[in-house]
């Protein structure tokens, strides 16, 4: 049976643990200040539990990173993991599905980034499939839209940013 929770005090090393199996590499630390986020009211973490087996999770930033998100508050749902094992099987669009829940108490749009190197194929059919759309900004670096010209790095701060009207 598939649950969805939130963060709890045990949940850090564990989650380090099941990500290093994978060969990522995602620190108890991260975990530990999401947990501290969390409390405070910052930002909730929602985690999938299937059978008791931790099988993903989603964090939501009530203040987004991506300034465009910021100035207009619009929420965003961050750091969005379902382990290779667990997906194809719903988990994914279920903690999507209590996000958006989460976000509509506060807000009548969703924001979501997305990055644009192969591995993240999966999500971004995933978002436009849940009727997310581009913002319209282009792409953005680091929550800071990319000008013509300039040079960036490919990796998991280049995202194209999408928002859902709830």
């Amino acid at each position: 049976m598939l649950k969805i929770g939130w963060l709890a005090k045990d949940d850090p090393a564990a989650f380090e643990a099941a990500f290093a199996d994978m060969g990522w590499i995602k620190p108890a630390a991260q975990y530990e200040r999401y947990l501290d986020e969390q409390t405070a009211g910052e930002r909730p973490v929602l985690v999938a539990r299937l059978d008791g087996a931790f099988a993903g999770y989603l964090t939501v930033r009530w203040e987004s990173t991506y300034r465009p998100f910021r100035a207009m508050g619009i929420p965003e749902i961050q750091d969005f993991n379902v382990l290779p094992p667990f997906r194809r099987q719903g988990i994914g669009s279920r903690l999507m599905d209590a996000a958006e829940a989460l976000i509509g108490e506060r807000s009548p749009v969703a924001g979501i980034g997305v990055g644009l190197y192969p591995d993240y194929g999966p999500a971004q059919r995933l978002y436009v499939l849940r009727g997310y759309l581009p913002d319209g900004r282009g792409i953005a670096w680091n929550g800071t839209n990319v000008t013509p010209g300039q040079i960036v790095e490919v990796d998991d701060e280049l995202a194209l940013y999408f928002t859902k009207a709830l």
